[in-house]
């Protein structure tokens, strides 16, 4: 079973940062299944919304429909030790 990996980030698919996202994930050597997190999903729920991912990926393009959110992703995965990346 691959690690599934949460992409904090608001999906839009005329976004072309959000499409190379995606398009570079589906090159990795190993599989890995993902799932965009909307920002506006988190700030209340954070440990509910991603405490099921293997690693957390900060999308790039802001701005977030909730910076608090995002903020709270990066909280959530430093003090859990989550890994976790930033674009």
């Amino acid at each position: 079973m691959a690690p599934l990996i949460g992409i904090v980030g608001d999906y839009d698919p005329s976004n072309e940062a959000h499409r190379a996202t995606d398009a570079a994930l589906s090159h990795v050597a190993d599989p890995l299944d993902v799932e965009w997190v909307g920002t506006d999903e988190i700030p209340e729920r954070a440990e509910e919304r991603l405490g099921g991912y293997a690693g957390l990926l900060i999308a790039p393009a802001s701005p977030y429909r909730s910076m608090e959110g995002a903020l709270g992703a990066i909280r959530l995965a430093r003090e859990r030790g989550v890994p976790l990346v930033g674009t």
